[in-house]
């Protein structure tokens, strides 16, 4: 990486990546009031919560629309870019779509160091580029905190579109990223981060989820044959884990699918050093908010580790891949997963619709 930096990028907001966007219980409350507008092209907008928008132009084709952006995580601002350009395209990944094009959205400083600001872009432009999605424009607004992301446009084959919908009874849940971005990004604004923890989270968030994506696809594809259903009716619903984290997109999904859940917590994968960050109280406010807001919908068998709770609330910066995928089809999707390096772990099990909503077992 390369980059004249000349101070600490974390130091300079107060809260970094997904832990500094407003908590799921403002959205829900506001979104709850607008009003919704009729039209029939759209095929997904904000009534579930979905990962991005989807919108049908034409018989086979639609667009897969999302924008992202927020403060720095990290300190190196190359890193941020591509951080923030992985967390944009994810959303379009997420439903089953190819990204295509993006704008970028810029907060900075007017008096700030443009070596900073240019290696910020640069960063940027790295992974859209890997993404094989073409940055066409942007805009830009003096700001004392520095913000950064994208607003991305992507295809999707109508039919094929994976929303958060779809899970039933049956289904297991894979996940295909570790736990606790959000945890260790505030021992990294606190200098309080040991250098594994730092690289582990950083490997993480510039990991594109284009390839997870890609494999859940071609499976789904694979498995349409005499299948009348969705994607073949093996993969059935899929989302990311972002700034909500896991309980409160888990909640999306079992709402959207009137469902209930069952998380493993001996099976949830966490990166090194999330579990030190929260016994050391490096807990970012987008954990709490999230917490308070989802946790009354969560039920724990006795003998749940009170640490991991937490992180199960942790705010992620460009999280893994959530996907429910029929019970019977589940080994061979985690294998065609793991074939191409995706770390991908059965966390959980879609249930019939009861209470707890989400149900975590010891």
């Amino acid at each position: 990486m390369t980059g004249a930096k000349t101070f600490r990028l974390t130091e300079t907001v107060k809260a970094g990546g997904c832990a500094s966007k407003l908590g799921p219980a403002i959205l829900d409350q506001i979104l709850g009031k607008l009003p919704r507008q009729h039209d029939p092209n759209v095929l997904v907008g904000f009534d579930h919560a979905d990962d991005a928008g989807i919108y049908q132009i034409g018989p086979g084709l639609a667009l897969a629309q999302t924008v992202d952006f927020f403060t720095p995580m990290v300190d190196d601002p190359y890193t941020f870019g591509q951080i923030a350009a992985v967390n944009a395209l994810s959303d379009v990944y997420a439903m089953g779509g190819r990204p295509v094009t993006a704008l970028a959205h810029v907060c900075f400083p007017g008096s700030g160091d443009l070596d900073v600001l240019e290696q910020i872009l640069r960063g940027g432009l790295s992974k859209m580029s890997e993404a094989g999605c073409t940055v066409i424009g942007g805009h830009s607004v003096r700001d004392e905190e520095t913000k950064f992301g994208y607003s991305v446009t992507g295809l999707v084959d109508p039919s094929k579109v994976l929303t958060n919908a779809g899970a039933k009874p049956g289904d297991r849940l894979l996940f295909t990223k570790a736990l606790g971005t959000g945890v260790i990004c505030t021992a990294i604004k606190k200098g309080e981060a040991k250098q594994s923890w730092v690289d582990a989270a950083i490997s993480s968030m510039t990991t594109l989820n284009k390839k997870a994506a890609e494999v859940v696809l071609n499976f789904a594809a694979g498995a349409e044959a005499g299948s009348s259903d969705q994607v073949g009716g093996k993969v059935h619903a899929m989302t990311d884990v972002t700034g909500f984290g896991l309980i409160a997109h888990a909640r999306e999904v079992a709402l959207a699918s009137n469902v209930s859940i069952q998380l493993f917590a001996s099976r949830i994968p966490l990166l090194e050093g999330a579990l030190d960050c929260v016994r050391a109280g490096h807990i970012p406010a987008g954990l709490k908010a999230n917490r308070e807001f989802a946790e009354c919908l969560v039920g724990y068998e006795s003998g749940t580790d009170a640490d991991l709770k937490t992180l199960l609330f942790d705010p992620q910066t460009a999280g893994g891949l959530l996907i429910a995928v029929a019970g019977e089809a589940s080994t061979k999707l985690m294998d065609a997963l793991r074939a191409a390096s995706v770390p991908a772990l059965e966390i959980g099990e879609i249930k019939p619709q009861a209470k707890p909503m989400i149900f975590v077992t010891a």
